[in-house]
């Protein structure tokens, strides 16, 4: 591997030695063996001089930023760095440092959003860190409304097989993002929830659960529906309980609530562990997500533009391109969502404590509602749930 000296360890190295007196002596060649062994003089006045850190290798150097950049818990831990040195800040630029940088790395505050901030992503982007391209690609369809720009990054991270760039692929094509609603494609964004749940992304097991559940963009199959929606909740535990395998689970999280079993019916499939009662806390929102709920939070009420909404699920973040763009809850109307899995998720979290009592869907026997505008409407999974009509 060439280093910035030749192959391997360099040759000759100069250095300059401080002789007794403090002056500078003449530079002194030190010649390396064979096997790459350093052969330094023992005499006190050249061990003293002797700068250690520059004669590592640039392979090795870089071999460490990529570590630490890939293990970063915040950008701070990887920006001290940089500003050690220059030789730190000139390697730490490197495409290879670049590619490997973690998500926690990327997060970009919105509160200090800025040029070289925008730079610093294009940056990881081009040097092929999927993770950089999701982050940067859902800030410009987004936030920067640049929709073909912001698309093409996020394709091009769903290409790296990034599983949060599928899912939001799939979430623009249900809704028809950046475009009309004749642009929805329900085919393409059930094949792109297919790939990103493959991967294991909880929400696209959730969202493509739905879809198999109520026959939205594919045959309706019900018990592979609901069979996709417990692996979602079991997944979502299993997180849980992976970021912290010492904690004792409370007893609250589990707890068996038999009569909202019996209150569900004897319908087919497989119920979900959230029917028995499981409320494990809500997942880490990714970075991309916080940043537009951070953004459009800052803006005057809130509101993403005139007569558009955000979706109500507080760890989304995800504006309205256009008016009436998402789908709103067909019970209570106050709240509307990008998708069927922050529909699910906001219920557990805090809605089913604002909206009409769920007694009402044992009369309704499950179905959705529509509000009379002639649109689709959605149906409710039966259990705990509220169905979305089209606004």
């Amino acid at each position: 591997m060439r280093t910035r000296r030749g192959l391997c360890y360099p040759r000759v190295m100069n250095r300059c030695v401080e002789n007794s007196s403090g002056g500078v002596a003449k530079r002194r060649k030190v010649e390396l063996a064979g096997d790459c062994r350093k052969i330094f003089e023992t005499s006190p006045e050249v061990a003293g001089g002797c700068d250690f850190f520059d004669a590592l290798p640039d392979d090795l150097v870089l071999s460490v930023l990529g570590k630490l950049s890939s293990t970063a818990a915040c950008p701070a831990d990887f920006v001290n760095v940089l500003t050690t040195c220059k030789r730190l800040n000139g390697l730490g630029l490197h495409s290879l440092v670049l590619s490997k940088a973690s998500h926690k790395m990327l997060a970009v505050k919105a509160s200090s959003w800025s040029e070289s901030a925008h730079r610093f992503l294009k940056l990881c982007a081009d040097s092929g860190n999927i993770e950089a391209c999701h982050t940067l690609g859902m800030i410009r369809f987004y936030c920067l409304q640049n929709r073909s720009s912001g698309a093409s990054l996020m394709a091009k991270a769903a290409i790296g097989s990034h599983a949060a760039s599928l899912y939001s692929l799939a979430v623009i094509q249900f809704n028809g993002s950046g475009g009309s609603k004749n642009d929805k494609d329900l085919r393409a964004g059930v094949a792109l929830c297919a790939r990103a749940a493959f991967l294991g992304h909880v929400d696209a097991l959730r969202e493509l659960g739905h879809c198999l559940q109520d026959g939205y963009g594919v045959k309706q199959n019900i018990a592979e529906g609901r069979r996709f929606l417990v692996q979602a909740n079991a997944r979502e535990l299993a997180v849980v309980l992976a970021s912290n395998p010492s904690a004792v689970v409370p007893r609250s999280w589990l707890t068996c609530n038999h009569q909202r079993h019996v209150a569900g019916g004897g319908g087919g499939g497989c119920p979900l562990l959230s029917d028995f009662g499981c409320n494990v806390p809500a997942p880490e929102a990714h970075v991309a997500n916080r940043f537009l709920s951070d953004w459009f939070s800052a803006r005057d009420e809130g509101v993403p533009g005139p007569g558009l909404r955000l979706c109500s699920h507080s760890g989304c973040g995800r504006p309205e391109t256009r008016r009436h763009e998402f789908r709103r809850c067909s019970v209570c109307g106050a709240v509307n969502y990008c998708s069927r899995a922050c529909q699910a998720l906001d219920w557990k979290l805090r809605h089913k404590a604002e909206c009409t009592p769920v007694e009402r869907w044992a009369d309704a026997d499950g179905d959705g509602e529509n509000d009379g505008n002639g649109d689709e409407a959605f149906e409710g999974n039966g259990i705990g749930e509220e169905a979305m009509d089209e606004s």
